[in-house]
């Protein structure tokens, strides 16, 4: 298949690119980027024009509910979902039921994102069999199974000897260990950040130390061999200060944050709204306006969604005894848009941080529309204007902290590995 997007903006953040002109795309490739040869014949042309033409995103840990045979549409409705907003790969948490620990999981997933036509969907092994944190994960078989990394689900390790290990071991196979900034100890608990709107609403709390003492932790140990450690939803300035010593010491460590961490603080959690409560906690203005200066700097490479839909009555009864999570792949791209708007980031390095940011810590050939990348393509109007509802919301999960906000920015294309897996014609309507 030949297509042709002709006369968007295309911003390719890895190249340097900023400009009008057409994408090619052959055989499942980004064939030519800005100028065009006459002599490529399409079968099929996308006009851009108006457009913002770009690498389709990577949303680095999605999570997708329940892969198993019991549940056969989980995977197929999350990458639609994930691909009508512009979500190219879905990178899932090894927390899935079943398990992300052995070989056979990572290719059930593999295989029902391939049948679905959506988003590609990357599933990160196991660290530790079954989560437990006891004994390795076979980390050989699950990278030969299509994991491009391996963590630990958002369970921290307890052992310290099991981590130090588990880390050595994903080092000799050039995985990338993503780790839950966390104390096992003193992070568990809690349900807010621990300070005194906790104390006012009567809320347990998450200390600062207990991201502080799971990151040091974990660094301590990476120093002693090769590992690349990726930390998943920072929360903190203090945290901030560690990752750019380790940096300067020459750790190979990056880190994302969530939109949600950008946008809201503790004083969200006011009205008990459960729609507020996530993992990590919202922490404090000072926190949050540490954390956009770090993904203005690049100190924060990766900005996610935090995706985890959950159904039934998951937010219904008191605050701490709801579940944590937030559904956020359907106002992704709008959120990094309201980011350039607030003048957080510029819309380079917007794009940047959820495109070529994320590929560079998993090692992927995707996040670029360079000649001869994978043609993962979105295709965006930056005017358009939607309500952000339940009804409008695509993902199985209806639990957004921006219900109510007015979002700017719609998919009209997406393309995964040059083949159209979400078309919106009212995108310009």
């Amino acid at each position: 298949m030949r297509i042709l997007i002709r006369g968007g903006r295309i911003i390719d953040p890895r190249s340097g690119m900023d400009r009008t002109g057409d994408l090619a795309v052959s055989d499942g490739h980004v064939a030519h980027c800005g100028d065009v040869p006459d002599t490529f014949a399409a079968d099929e042309i996308f006009e851009a024009a108006g457009h913002i033409v770009c690498p389709g995103l990577i949303d680095l840990g999605a999570r997708l509910g329940r892969p198993g045979p019991e549940h056969p549409d989980t995977i197929a409705g999350e990458a639609h979902a994930a691909a009508a907003g512009g979500i190219t790969t879905l990178v899932c948490p090894p927390d899935t039921d079943p398990l992300i620990d052995a070989p056979p999981v990572a290719e059930l997933i593999h295989r029902r994102a391939g049948e679905a036509g959506g988003a590609r969907v990357l599933p990160v092994g196991a660290l530790t069999r079954g989560l437990a944190g006891e004994q390795l994960a076979e980390m050989a078989t699950l990278r030969a199974a299509g994991c491009p990394a391996v963590g630990d689900g958002g369970r921290p390790v307890a052992d310290t000897l099991v981590l130090r290990r588990a880390l050595a071991y994903a080092a000799t196979f050039g995985l990338p260990a993503m780790i839950t900034p966390l104390d096992p100890y003193l992070g568990t608990a809690g349900c807010a950040h621990e300070g005194a709107v906790a104390t006012r609403l009567g809320l347990p709390g998450v200390p600062t130390a207990a991201e502080t003492a799971g990151i040091a932790r974990c660094l301590a140990l990476a120093a002693e061999g090769e590992a690349d450690v990726h930390f998943s939803h920072l929360s903190t300035a203090e945290a901030l200060t560690l990752l750019r010593q380790a940096r300067a010491d020459g750790a190979r460590v990056s880190a994302d944050v969530t939109l949600a961490q950008l946008f809201f603080t503790e004083q969200d959690l006011t009205g008990y709204d459960a729609r507020f409560n996530l993992r990590p906690p919202l922490r404090t203005l000072a926190d949050r306006e540490a954390l956009r200066r770090a993904v203005a700097t690049g100190d924060i490479g990766v900005i996610c969604s935090g995706h985890h839909p959950l159904g039934g009555d998951a937010k219904d009864g008191p605050f701490a005894t709801t579940s944590p999570g937030a559904s956020g792949v359907d106002t992704f791209l709008p959120l990094l848009l309201r980011l350039v708007e607030t003048e957080v980031l510029s819309l380079a390095d917007a794009i940047a941080r959820a495109t070529s940011g994320p590929a560079a810590v998993l090692g992927l050939d995707t996040g670029t529309l360079a000649p001869g990348a994978p043609a993962d393509v979105c295709v965006f109007d930056p005017d358009a204007v939607w309500w952000c509802r339940r009804e409008t919301l695509r993902s199985r999960g209806r639990n957004s902290p921006f219900l109510g906000w007015e979002m700017t920015g719609r998919v009209r294309y997406t393309l995964v590995d040059g083949r159209l897996v979400h078309r919106d014609d009212a995108a310009t309507a």
